[in-house]
């Protein structure tokens, strides 16, 4: 396995909650969501020349009636 490098890294306590929440969703560990995080964002940069999708401040395409009981 390749040495991995450790980087310093200052994130607001609202950014780091919302980042453990999530993590914890995906039974990841907060530096794990990050590296999880950031290699698909290389993937995506290298797919296209982007770093995120042009959609990402699109409003998402939900019905929510379709998951009432």
């Amino acid at each position: 396995m390749a040495e991995k490098k450790q980087v310093p890294l200052r994130l607001s306590e609202k950014l780091y909650n919302d980042l453990a929440a999530w993590a914890e969703e995906d039974f990841r560990s907060v530096n794990g969501q990050i590296e999880y995080l950031l290699t698909e964002c290389v993937k995506q940069h290298k797919k296209n020349g982007k770093y995120v999708s042009e959609k990402i401040d699109a409003s998402p395409d939900i019905d929510i009636n379709k998951f009432a009981d």
